[in-house]
């Protein structure tokens, strides 16, 4: 296993992680790609690492980010990481990341509640990232708006608990999912979790940037296929 550096680039932070305990961060702000990865290398300069896993708030496909995202600058869709860091890179949708990091078994539904919402499905050794933010929702332009700290701050703690329950139970239904884990910032202001429901947490951020680097036995195929 080679010794990884994960980037975990979200709307407020970019977070950095060497091993579960060891963790740095800087404002993401209005950093323009090449600007934050020189930003990364500056904070991390003293760390040793063979190579890089990113998560990135945004659709990913084949290793590529194929839009940029909502509450970052422009110009990171198609951006060269690899030619960048001048490492080895992996990049990944960071709720995936978070979601591969967070799984232990059968079909789980993870759902990143920070910023937005995002969201992945894990089942087996596949990893399918869901776009489940911009979904309709009652009252409001999008479940992201609801679920999110929008949803927190427009409802109140308690409605938006209930809220949260309501909808949590109707997606793990939906997506035939064994269990579902809550993951990001705003899952500290629950209460209590439904049956099925579990709690992510950060540092889960580490583990799964590991595993993306993780190998079949004897060979150099990912362990884990991503599906985009």
């Amino acid at each position: 296993m080679k010794k990884i550096l994960v980037v975990d680039i979200g709307g407020t932070n970019v977070k950095l992680m060497i091993s579960r305990a060891e963790k740095r961060k800087f404002a993401s702000g209005e950093l323009s790609p090449s600007d934050m990865v020189a930003e990364i290398k500056e904070v991390a300069d003293d760390w040793d690492y063979e190579a890089v896993a990113v998560g990135f708030p945004s659709p990913v496909s084949n290793g590529k980010i194929l839009k940029d995202a909502k509450h970052l600058a422009p110009g990171f869709a198609g951006f060269d990481f690899k030619k960048a860091f001048g490492k080895p890179t992996r990049i990944i949708n960071d709720a995936a990341l978070q979601a591969l990091g967070s799984y232990h078994g059968g079909r789980m539904l993870f759902l990143g509640r920070g910023t937005g919402l995002g969201s992945t499905l894990i089942w087996d050794r596949n990893v399918l990232p869901l776009e489940l933010g911009d979904l309709p929702y009652p009252g409001a332009t999008r479940i992201e708006d609801v679920l999110g700290k929008v949803g927190l701050d427009r409802l109140g703690r308690r409605a938006w608990r209930r809220e949260v329950h309501q909808t949590v139970a109707q997606l793990k239904l939906a997506l035939i999912a064994d269990y579902v884990v809550l993951g990001g910032g705003n899952s500290k202001n629950m209460d209590e979790l439904g049956d099925g429901v579990e709690l992510g947490h950060n540092r889960n951020v580490y583990l799964g940037g590991t595993r993306l680097w993780q190998s079949d036995a004897g060979t150099r195929r990912p362990k884990w296929s991503v599906i985009s």
